[in-house]
C-alpha cells in the first residue's frame, strides 16, 4: 500500500520494481529487488538503514513500535541468502521466533529457514535461522559449527538489553560475535540511542545509528469517561504526537479536564462522542475503507451524542449528590468502540484472571463480533490446528470455554494459556477473524499482533512486589500496538477514566515517546568458566570491561570527576584569615560540635538502656527514688516487672497512688534507697492497705531529705560514662580558644566560609569515591566471581578444571549449584521421576512465594535430596557473601510434586489448580526438560545421563509434546 495521498501501488512485483526505479532510488539494484518484494513505499529511514548494511556496516535502528523495523533485519536475511551466507535472526520470545520462522518460511520456503528455540530445533543447518538469544550465546561459548559461513545477525528488541534477568546475554553475544558477522540491532525509540550506537562502534566497528521517532500511522490519545470518549489532547495536536516539530507541549482537551475533576456519574450512560469533528468523519470513513480491504465486519450505524441526547436530570456533578461512580463494563466498552469502528482492539489488564474474566463477562452480555461465516472459519481453524492435543486434556485445559470466546470474536491472551492457544488467538487476530483481546503485557513485547486501538484499564500493575505507576517506556510499548500500517491512517490508545485519574498524568505518559537504555550486564559463573578457558583470565577481565555497563559506568565517571573538579576549582581563596588557616580553625569547630553531638547521643542511649536495666532489676518491696519526669518522687514496688525487654514494675508512691512505671516515664535510672517487707494479706486495692504501706515508706524514709535523694540519684548517673568522651571534648574547646583565629574579628564570617569549603570538600570527596566505585567495576565483580570459582575449584589460574568444564555447559540461573550438585554425587541412585522432581527446584520460581504454603514433596528420596540442595545452597550463598557477590538464589520446591506426578503418568488434570495454570504448567516442564538435557550433557557418569534422558521422556508427553509449529 501506498503512503496516505499518494497514487495506488502497482500490483505485481515487477511493477513495483520499475516504479520503484522511476523513482530515482533504484541506485543500488539490490535493494531496488528487495523493495520490490514489498506492497507499499520504505520509508527514508529504511532506505537509509539498508544502505547502511549494503554498504557493509552494521546498523542500530531505533523506532517506534509498529513502525517497520523488521524490515530492515529482512534485508539482512536477503544480502546473506543474496551472498551465499549464513544470517541468524534472534529474537527474546520463543513465541516471536516462532512468528518470524513462519513469516520467513512464507517467503523464503522452509527448505532455506530453521528454527532453534529450545522447544523446536527445525533445519538448524538452513541458511537462515530463527533463534532466541540465549540460543546464539550458547553456540558462541560451544564453538558450535553452524557459526560457519554466517555474515549477518539480526538483534531484534535489542533494547532487552536493559533486563535484569536477561540483559546480559545481549551483550555477550554483541562482545563475542566474530567481527566479519554484521550486526542489525533493532530497537524501540530510546533517548541514548547515540550513546548504545557508541558502544557498538566501540566493539564492533562501524555502526551507522538511526533514530526515527515518526509513527507512520499517527496515534490519537483519548480517555473513556463513563461511556464518553475524550480526546486527551486538544486542537492540531490531539494525537500528542512526540513529532511535532518545536517545543511545543500539546494542551489537554479543557473539556476532559473538567469532567475528570467533577463527579462524572452523569456520563455513565451517555453515548459520548468520537474525538473532534474536524476528523471524526473522516477517520470513520478511512477506517470504514480500511475494514473493507482487511475483510472485516463493519461497525452499525453512528449513535448519537451527548448534546444530542442532552443530560439525564438529578444526576449532575458533586453538587447534585449523584450516585457513585461506576467504570463501564468490559463488554460496554467493547460495544463502545465497535460503534466508532474502533476494532480491532487490545485491551490491557494486568492480571490473567480480569482477562478470563473480561472474555466471559463479553460473553454473558451476548456480546458477538464476528459473523456466522467468520465462526466458521474460526471454528475449522481451532479444530485443525489443536487436533493433536490429547482429547482427554481438553476440559481441563479449558478448550470449550475458549472456542466460545473465539467464535465471537474475543479471547484472552496471556502466559497462563497453553502456549498452542496463544498461538491459534495470535493467528486469528492477525488474520482480522478476533476483534477484541484482552491481554497481560506480554504482548506487548514484539509479537505481531497489530490492532487499530489500545485499551489500557489501569495505568499501574503489579510487578511482583508492589503496585508500581507504568513509567513512560511501558505506555509507549503498549500503546505502540495501535494503528495497523497499511491498514488504519490512524492508530488509537484509549485510557479508561477512574476516579483519581489526573488527565495530566496521562497526558505525560503519552508525550514521552523514549525511555533510557540501561544496561544490566553482570558475570555469571558459566560466563567466567567460559571466557576464562577460551583467552585467559587477564583477557577475559579486557574482554568484558568492553561491556555496554562498563562503557556506561565510564561515561558517568567522566562527568562526576568532571563535577568534583569544578567543586575543588571553586574552592580556592574560599577560606581566608590574616591570623591563621581559618580552614584549620573550622575543622576544629567542626569536630567539636561532631563529638558533642556523638556524646550526647551515646548518652542519650545509654542512659535510656540504664533506665531499663535498673526497672529490671526491681524487687518487690524496694523504695525507689525516681529523679525526674511526671512520676519523680519516691515509691515501693508492688509488683517487679515480668520481664527484661520492655519492663514496667508497679509501685505505690509516696501520695498512696497506684502506677505503673514504665521507660518512658523515667527520663534517668531509677534507684532503690531502702527495702521493706510487704505484708503478705496487702491488698492494692484496699485503701487502708494503701495507706498503711505508704506509712511505712515514710517512716523508713524519715529525716532523709527527698530533694537531695533525687539530686544524688541523678549526679550519680551523669557522673556515669564522662571519661575519654569528655576529655577529648575539653581538648578540642582549649585548641579552639588557643586556635590564632578565634583572636580574629571576623572570625564568624571567616568561619562561615571555611565551613562552606569544608561542605564543598566532603562532596568533592564523595564524588571521588563514587569514581572510584564506578571504575573497573565489571573487572572487580569478574575478579570475585573467579575467586569463588577458585576456592571451589573450577579454575586454577588461567586453567579451567573437568569440573571447570562442566560448569561451561550448565546455562542455568543456578549453574553454580547444578553443577555442585553433580559432582558431589547429590542426584546418582534417583529414578527418572525423582530425579525431575529434585532438578525442578533449580528452574521452577514461584510467582508469588509469599502466597505459598509449605511445598507438597513426594515421597522416596527426593524430600532428603531436596533437604542436601537446600543446605548445599546455603554452603554456597556463604561462600558468595564472603566474597561480596549473591548470585544464587535458593532453590524453590513448589513444583517438586508436580514434575514427579507427570513424570509418573499422572494424567494432566490432577495437577492443575488456582496456582497452576497450563501455561504455567507447561512453561515449567519445559524450562525443567531444558536443564535435565544439559545435565544429561554434563554428567560423568552414564547412569545419571540415562536417569536425565529418562525423564526427559517421561516430561515429554501430552501437551508438554504437543507443538504448533507447522
Amino acid at each position: 500500500m501506498s503512503k496516505p495521498g499518494s497514487a495506488a501501488s502497482p500490483t505485481s512485483p515487477a511493477d513495483r520494481y520499475a516504479a520503484y526505479v522511476r523513482t530515482g532510488q533504484a541506485d543500488d539494484p539490490g535493494l531496488a529487488a528487495f523493495q520490490a518484494l514489498y506492497d507499499f513505499e520504505f520509508d527514508d529511514y529504511q532506505i537509509a538503514a539498508c544502505r547502511a548494511l549494503a554498504d557493509g556496516h552494521g546498523v542500530l535502528l531505533a523506532a517506534p513500535t509498529g513502525s517497520g523495523k523488521t524490515v530492515v533485519g529482512e534485508f539482512a536475511v536477503h544480502l546473506a541468502l543474496a551472498q551465499g551466507r549464513k544470517c541468524f535472526y534472534t529474537t527474546p520470545i520463543k513465541a516471536l521466533s516462532n512468528q518470524k520462522y513462519g513469516d520467513l518460511v512464507r517467503r523464503y520456503s522452509a527448505a532455506k529457514v530453521g528454527l532453534l528455540t529450545g522447544d523446536n530445533s527445525i533445519n538448524g543447518e538452513a541458511p537462515v535461522v530463527v533463534m532466541t538469544t540465549e540460543v546464539l550465546r550458547n553456540m558462541l561459548y560451544a564453538g558450535s559449527p553452524t557459526l560457519a559461513g554466517l555474515s549477518h545477525v539480526v538483534l531484534d528488541e535489542v533494547h532487552y538489553l536493559a533486563d535484569r534477568f536477561r540483559g546480559a546475554v545481549w551483550e555477550e553475544v554483541i562482545i563475542h560475535l566474530p567481527e566479519s558477522v554484521a550486526l542489525t540491532a533493532l530497537s524501540a525509540t530510546v533517548s541514548n540511542a547515540e550513546e548504545f550506537g557508541d558502544w557498538l562502534t566501540s566493539v564492533r566497528g562501524g555502526t551507522t545509528v538511526i533514530v526515527d521517532e515518526h509513527r507512520p500511522v499517527p496515534l490519537w490519545q483519548h480517555m473513556l469517561v463513563g461511556s464518553r470518549l475524550y480526546d486527551l489532547f486538544a486542537g492540531s495536536l490531539a494525537h500528542g504526537g512526540a513529532e511535532e516539530p518545536g517545543p511545543r507541549r500539546p494542551q489537554i482537551n479543557p473539556e476532559l479536564v473538567r469532567v475528570a475533576h467533577r463527579d462524572p456519574a452523569p456520563l455513565r450512560g451517555g453515548a459520548g462522542r468520537y474525538g473532534p469533528a474536524r476528523h471524526r468523519g473522516r477517520e470513520r470513513g478511512r477506517n470504514a475503507e480500511a475494514g473493507r480491504r482487511a475483510g472485516l465486519r463493519q461497525p452499525g450505524p453512528r449513535q448519537p451524542g451527548p448534546r444530542q441526547r442532552g443530560r439525564q436530570p438529578g444526576r449532575g456533578g458533586l453538587a447534585g449528590g449523584g450516585p457513585r461512580f461506576a467504570p463501564p463494563r468490559r463488554a460496554e466498552v467493547i460495544a463502545r468502540l465497535d460503534r466508532a469502528g474502533l476494532l480491532p482492539a487490545i485491551t490491557f489488564i494486568f492480571s490473567r484472571v480480569g482477562c478470563d474474566a473480561a472474555v466471559q463477562q463479553c460473553l454473558a452480555a451476548n456480546l458477538r463480533l464476528t459473523t456466522p461465516e467468520e465462526a466458521g472459519e474460526i471454528a475449522r481453524i481451532v479444530a485443525q490446528r489443536t487436533a493433536d492435543i490429547p482429547s482427554q486434556d481438553l476440559p481441563v485445559l479449558g478448550y470449550d470455554d475458549w472456542l466460545a470466546g473465539l467464535v465471537r470474536g474475543l479471547a484472552a491472551h496471556h502466559a497462563g494459556l497453553l502456549p498452542t492457544f496463544k498461538e491459534v488467538v495470535e493467528e486469528l487476530f492477525a488474520a482480522g477473524l478476533i476483534r477484541a483481546v484482552f491481554a497481560t503485557e506480554t504482548l506487548a513485547l514484539g509479537i505481531n499482533m497489530p490492532a487499530r486501538t489500545v485499551v489500557i484499564e489501569k495505568l499501574d500493575k503489579w510487578n511482583g512486589e508492589t503496585h508500581a505507576f507504568l513509567t513512560a517506556g511501558e505506555y509507549t510499548q503498549l500503546t505502540g500496538r495501535a494503528g495497523r500500517r497499511g491498514i488504519d491512517v490512524e492508530g488509537h490508545a484509549v485510557v479508561l477514566w477512574q476516579p483519581g485519574t489526573d488527565p495530566e498524568t496521562v497526558a505525560g505518559l503519552a508525550g514521552t515517546r523514549t525511555y533510557p537504555l540501561n544496561s544490566s550486564f553482570r558475570p555469571s559463573y558459566n560466563m567466567a568458566v567460559n571466557l576464562v578457558g577460551q583467552v585467559g583470565h587477564e583477557r577475559a577481565s579486557r574482554l568484558l570491561e568492553s561491556s555496554f555497563a562498563q562503557f556506561q559506568a565510564d561515561r558517568a565517571v567522566v562527568g562526576i570527576a568532571r563535577q568534583a573538579r569544578r567543586i575543588r576549582e571553586s574552592m580556592a581563596g574560599l577560606a581566608a584569615c590574616d591570623l591563621g588557616d581559618s580552614t584549620e580553625y573550622a575543622r576544629i569547630r567542626a569536630e567539636l560540635t561532631q563529638r558533642e553531638r556523638e556524646a550526647s547521643k551515646d548518652n542519650s542511649a545509654a542512659r535510656r538502656a540504664a533506665v531499663i536495666d535498673s526497672l529490671a532489676e526491681l524487687g518487690r518491696g524496694d523504695i525507689i527514688v525516681v529523679p525526674g519526669g511526671r512520676r519523680a518522687g519516691t515509691a515501693v514496688v508492688l509488683e517487679p516487672a515480668a520481664g527484661k525487654a520492655a519492663p514496667v514494675v508497679l509501685v505505690l508512691t509516696e501520695h498512696r497512688q497506684l502506677k505503673r512505671l514504665s521507660p518512658a516515664e523515667c527520663p534517668d535510672p531509677v534507684v532503690p534507697v531502702q527495702r521493706i517487707a510487704i505484708p503478705g494479706r496487702f491488698n492494692p486495692r484496699s485503701p487502708q492497705h494503701r495507706r498503711d504501706l505508704a506509712a511505712t515508706m515514710r517512716n523508713k524514709l524519715a529525716g532523709v531529705d527527698q530533694r537531695e535523694l533525687r539530686k544524688a540519684a541523678r549526679s550519680g548517673w551523669e557522673n556515669q560514662g564522662r571519661g575519654e568522651a569528655e576529655a577529648a571534648i575539653a581538648d578540642l574547646r582549649r585548641k579552639l580558644r588557643e586556635h590564632p583565629c578565634h583572636a580574629c574579628p571576623d572570625a564568624d564570617a571567616h568561619a562561615r566560609q571555611a565551613e562552606k569549603y569544608l561542605r564543598m570538600e566532603r562532596k568533592a570527596t564523595e564524588l571521588d569515591r563514587q569514581v572510584a566505585g564506578r571504575a573497573h567495576v565489571i573487572a572487580r565483580t569478574f575478579d570475585r566471581v573467579c575467586a569463588v570459582l577458585g576456592e571451589l575449584g573450577y579454575t586454577e589460574g588461567d586453567e579451567v578444571t573437568a569440573d571447570g568444564r562442566m560448569l561451561a555447559g550448565i546455562y542455568s540461573e543456578l549453574d553454580l549449584l547444578t553443577a555442585e550438585c553433580l559432582r558431589r554425587g547429590v542426584w546418582d541412585g534417583l529414578s527418572p521421576a525423582e530425579l525431575a522432581a529434585c532438578v525442578s527446584a533449580l528452574t521452577f520460581e514461584a510467582r508469588r512465594p509469599e502466597d505459598a504454603g509449605p511445598p507438597r514433596l513426594p515421597g522416596g528420596q527426593v524430600s532428603a535430596v531436596l533437604g542436601a540442595m537446600t543446605k548445599l545452597w546455603s554452603e554456597l550463598d556463604g561462600i558468595e557473601k564472603s566474597h561480596k557477590l549473591s548470585f544464587q538464589r535458593e532453590p524453590d520446591l513448589g513444583f517438586a510434586f508436580r514434575a514427579h506426578a507427570w513424570a509418573s503418568g499422572r494424567p494432566l488434570e490432577t495437577l492443575l489448580a488456582d496456582d497452576m495454570t497450563p501455561g504455567d504448567f507447561v512453561r515449567a516442564v519445559k524450562q525443567l526438560i531444558d536443564l535435565l538435557d544439559q545435565i544429561r550433557e554434563a554428567a560423568r557418569h552414564k547412569a545419571l545421563a540415562a536417569t536425565a534422558a529418562a525423564a526427559i521422556g517421561a516430561l515429554r508427553r501430552g501437551v508438554v509434546a504437543y507443538t504448533s509449529i507447522q
